[in-house]
């Protein structure tokens, strides 16, 4: 009975160590940008290591801003792109003139009864000042992202992952989704 008991803690804790390799192994190839675990709007967790490989469009959103109606434009990219390989995820905050000050309930009503928002969006975040999300540390820091760092300046600020996991872009809150640079950039990333 002892040998039995012993074989199987020994069993027990390999298996936990194997494990715990691998987790490890995982982390280490999930560059950076994508190596953070948000919630979304349903509260579950998000690994955004899972998108490591697909061209990924991030996009600070609010519901009641003038550039709104970008949703609109972000919903028929993830339409038209998605199969090819691009994820577009929304990050709800209400930073900039308190434009998002829903729940995340209401704001996943909002998102569907007025867009028709397929497209990941993840439980409101802080992307500026006091409070500011890991991610949005990492992607607005000349440390971590020296190319494309500096403040977000209002709602709808995006940044474009490559496939390798690399921000290769950043588009202003004004310019649309579906403008020609930002169709550029995806459709270069897309084919690579």
């Amino acid at each position: 009975m002892r040998n039995r008991a012993w074989i199987t803690l020994c069993s027990l804790l390999t298996l936990s160590f194997s494990i715990t390799l691998v987790a490890a192994k995982e982390n280490r190839d999930v560059p950076p940008v994508l190596n953070f675990t948000m919630k979304n709007l349903e509260g579950k967790d998000v690994n955004l290591g899972d998108y490591h490989g697909k061209v990924v469009l991030m996009v600070n959103v609010a519901s009641k801003c003038g550039l709104t109606p970008q949703y609109k434009q972000l919903q028929a990219l993830h339409e038209r792109y998605a199969a090819k390989g691009l994820v577009i995820i929304g990050f709800p905050a209400n930073e900039f003139g308190n434009q998002e000050p829903g729940s995340n309930e209401q704001i996943a009503e909002f998102c569907s009864k007025n867009y028709g928002v397929t497209f990941p969006m993840m439980s409101k975040i802080v992307v500026k000042g006091a409070g500011q999300c890991e991610l949005y540390k990492f992607l607005t820091s000349k440390e971590t992202n020296p190319k494309f760092a500096g403040e977000i300046t209002w709602n709808f600020e995006k940044f474009l992952v490559n496939r390798k996991g690399e921000v290769v872009n950043r588009f202003p809150p004004r310019t649309k989704p579906d403008a020609s640079d930002v169709i550029k950039a995806i459709e270069e990333e897309l084919a690579k």
